[in-house]
């Protein structure tokens, strides 16, 4: 089997995405999405059953699959969703004294991410999760 290309392209893919997250959210840097993108995935990941998590997994490229996996404690009980205000102030929880995330941060990780993995394999893992996870990745008409 030859080396697959989503792992050859791995980095490359990754700053794109970065880039776009930095861009929908209209942060100066890389450096200030990087903690917001993270922010949302852990906050999005705290909500989710271990297997919810894997399947969820399986449809990120690697790097963000690898984020999404980081440092995580397994046997933490899931916590329920919230509001989007409340889920926002979680995301701004992650390294508070350097996050710059704004208010639309998990709608601009949900466009990056729209924009990064296939919306069919997306839409199909998110019906299996709980209605809100499919809230949490929602966009608004004209934010794409």
């Amino acid at each position: 089997m030859t080396w697959p290309l989503e792992y050859q392209r791995a980095s490359h893919d990754f700053e794109q995405f970065i880039v776009a997250a930095r861009d929908a959210a209209g942060l100066a840097t890389t450096n200030m999405a990087w903690t917001m993108v993270q922010g949302v995935l852990l906050a999005f990941r705290r909500r989710l059953t271990i297997s919810q998590a894997i399947e969820f997994a399986n449809v990120l490229p690697p790097l963000l699959r690898a984020l999404f996996l980081e440092d995580w404690r397994p046997n933490e009980e899931p916590v329920p969703f919230s509001s989007r205000d409340a889920l926002t102030e979680e995301v701004r929880s992650l390294r508070s004294q350097h996050n710059f995330s704004p208010d639309n941060a998990i709608e601009a990780v949900a466009i990056a991410l729209r924009g990064s993995v296939d919306g069919a394999a997306l839409k199909q893992v998110l019906a299996k999760l709980p209605h809100d996870a499919a809230k949490f990745w929602s966009v608004r008409s004209g934010s794409e």
